[in-house]
């Protein structure tokens, strides 16, 4: 997929379409991250036991709901991170279907 520029500082691959139970709905990249000063930040969605596996295995790192921060990628296993990204994309795919 090409990157595209979701705002001024996020890159993305892919959309997808996405509505919650309170009625908002809008569009999010399938795939994304931002190399920003204090953290690159990464933005993921996994099942709950799926993720906590994964990021105890991911090595220095801290996390919100949707979010990966890592200062340095020296820190962390880039093969962990790569099975988090894959699996993220499998997640999006399986639960909203206008992903493109």
């Amino acid at each position: 997929m090409e990157p595209v520029m979701w705002g001024p500082s996020i890159i993305g691959y892919g959309k997808y379409e996405y509505t919650y139970a309170s009625g908002h709905s809008g569009e999010a990249n399938w795939a994304g991250f931002s190399p920003r000063k204090t953290a690159h930040t990464i933005y993921f969605s996994l099942e709950e036991d799926r993720k906590e596996e994964l990021l105890t295995k991911l090595g220095k790192h801290r996390v919100s709901k949707a979010c990966l921060y890592i200062n340095k990628l020296a820190d962390i296993d880039e093969e962990i991170l790569k099975q988090i990204i894959k699996e993220s994309m499998d997640f999006v795919e399986k639960h909203y279907p206008t992903t493109r």
